[in-house]
């Protein structure tokens, strides 16, 4: 049944459109069509344009969006099937300005031109505890690089996680990054003031089961 869900959700994917499935050899032979062209070519505006990295179910692209509609959001996630939920919610509540797409995140700036986005949102990241996993962790130094590349020159990146190990590595990354500014950093938003309302006002549907399990959740605001 989950895989007959699975195959349903796929070829929903391929009939919205707000999501978008670039395939890898498009992508990595840099001839993506979109790229540099999000704003004019797909919003037909020129707001700013808000990222969200493995947006899994999509719940704070949808949310964000619903929030700021001058602004442009785009959820991505390798996993189709997840952002389906955010994909139809937008479809069927008439959000315009959230789009998706389906790639590996380490292909982001082949999606995305030199200071094309505004603002990254990291939301819930594996955190990928174990050495070997090193590189697979959305805040190590070759990611930042890459977000730093897309990233306007007042452009800034939200981390939001319950993994108290990648909130330290990642304070430790920016601390020896040349040119990081932390802008602000909290170990348990919802006891300790001061943080963002987005942070607070959002909850995706992990982040409500961790706070059930008394969970902190933590954020850092970040230049890099």
């Amino acid at each position: 049944m989950g895989s007959k869900n699975k195959l349903k959700k796929f070829k929903e994917n391929d009939s919205f459109n707000n999501v978008f499935q670039p395939t890898r050899e498009d992508l990595l032979s840099d001839t993506f069509e979109f790229k540099g062209k999000w704003s004019i070519d797909v919003f037909n505006n020129n707001n700013p344009i808000i990222l969200e990295l493995g947006c899994g179910k999509g719940e704070y692209s949808v949310e964000l969006a619903k929030k700021h509609p001058d602004i442009n959001f785009i959820g991505i996630d390798i996993k189709g099937a997840r952002f389906w939920r955010g994909a139809k919610t937008a479809i069927d509540g008439n959000i315009n300005n959230v789009r998706f797409i389906r790639a590996q995140i380490e292909l982001v700036d082949f999606l995305f031109d030199e200071n094309e986005i505004s603002e990254i949102w990291i939301t819930f990241p594996d955190p990928q505890i174990t050495y070997k996993r090193t590189k697979h962790r959305l805040t190590n130094l070759e990611f930042l690089n890459k977000y730093k590349t897309i990233l306007k020159n007042n452009g800034f990146i939200n981390l939001k996680t319950d993994s108290e190990f990648l909130h330290g590595y990642t304070l430790g990354i920016l601390q020896a990054k040349k040119g990081a500014e932390i802008l602000y950093s909290n170990h348990d938003i919802y006891k300790r003031e001061g943080s963002p309302k987005e942070v607070t006002s959002i909850k995706t549907h992990y982040e409500s089961l961790f706070l059930k399990e008394a969970k902190p959740i933590t954020y850092i605001k970040f230049k890099i």
